[in-house]
């Protein structure tokens, strides 16, 4: 499978956001992700890295 889970990064710890991201869609200065199975969540947020090898987006909080 293609998708990943989505992270907040901070501390050094990672917050699971969305299971199983099929999409990752810039909306002005948040993000919409959408997942596998239709649900959707719109962070304010910027992408810190992708690790496609282990199927994860992370993320840093942009207000935190």
């Amino acid at each position: 499978m293609c998708q990943s889970n989505a992270y907040f990064a901070q501390d050094g710890e990672e917050e699971l956001i969305l299971e199983d991201v099929v999409s990752v869609k810039p909306e002005g200065d948040k993000i919409q992700l959408v997942s596998l199975f239709g649900e959707q969540k719109t962070i304010d947020a910027k992408i810190k890295f992708i690790d496609l090898i282990h199927h994860k987006i992370i993320f840093e909080k942009q207000n935190a």
